[in-house]
């Protein structure tokens, strides 16, 4: 879709692509072309489009995916949250035809995105020059207000590992319990008990136990993944709060 092309004004999309890989939380990010900032995937609103269609085809464009986890988490729309001397440049380094209207004050619908780090094939996209992962703890500098989306994100993320066990769709169709307890130890930032995360994890009964070898001559870990993962993966929405007491048990 062009800039400004059968687009809603001055609504935009950005996204937070959450990835896991090397026991650290990562972050998808474009750097934008010709300039020392960097800014995560995003992109404006057909006139005929939804907001999830709008979003779920920035994600697809960026990640090569087309099933994945996504929610909607933010709206930002700060009268002072865009940088009109940035804008102005972005548009004459790119030679925008639409820079005028890529210079007025955008409302963004942020949403946030968990992916299989090993799935995705970054790609950037036409304002940008690459495309990569950045571990969350050493980001770089950020454009506008994304530094803030990405907390905002982070943010909400944590609080809603209480209610529904979204964490399993950072990793592959199957995994140990051990390596789905370092995803959440790394999402909270504090350590988990094992006897106690893994009973409730097991309590919960959506993942089925399997046989697999990872190397000859080593015990086999217990592996597991989901009972039905394409309706659990892309859609956990049931309400249960049963990580509530981890603050006082762990």
């Amino acid at each position: 879709m062009k800039f400004g092309e059968n687009c809603i004004p001055q609504v935009s999309i950005d996204c937070v692509v959450f990835g896991f890989h090397a026991h650290q939380l990562k972050v998808l990010l474009l750097r934008v072309r010709s300039m020392e900032y960097y800014a995560l995937p995003g992109g404006f609103v057909g006139q005929e489009e939804a907001l999830d269609e709008a979003a779920q085809r920035v994600l697809q464009e960026r990640t090569g995916l087309t099933e994945l986890y996504l929610e909607q988490f933010y709206t930002f729309g700060q009268r002072n949250r865009g940088e009109i001397e940035m804008q102005q440049k972005l548009a004459e380094v790119n030679q925008l035809s639409s820079a005028e209207w890529l210079q007025k004050r955008f409302i963004s619908v942020g949403y946030y995105a968990l992916v299989d780090f090993s799935l995705v094939k970054a790609t950037p996209d036409a304002l940008s020059d690459s495309c990569d992962w950045y571990d969350i703890n050493q980001l770089p500098m950020l454009m506008m207000d994304h530094h803030q989306m990405i907390q905002k994100a982070l943010d909400t993320l944590r609080i809603m590992l209480e209610y529904k066990p979204i964490a399993f769709n950072l990793l592959p169709e199957s995994f140990t319990i051990a390596e789905l307890q370092r995803v959440y130890e790394t999402i909270l930032g504090k350590e988990l008990i094992r006897t106690n995360f893994q009973r409730k994890i097991l309590s919960l009964e959506i993942l089925e136990r399997i046989e697999k070898n990872i190397r000859e001559g080593l015990t086999k870990p217990r592996m597991y993944t989901d009972l039905n993962p394409q309706k659990n993966r892309m859609n956990r929405r049931r309400s249960m709060r049963f990580f509530f007491d981890w603050k006082v048990t762990f």
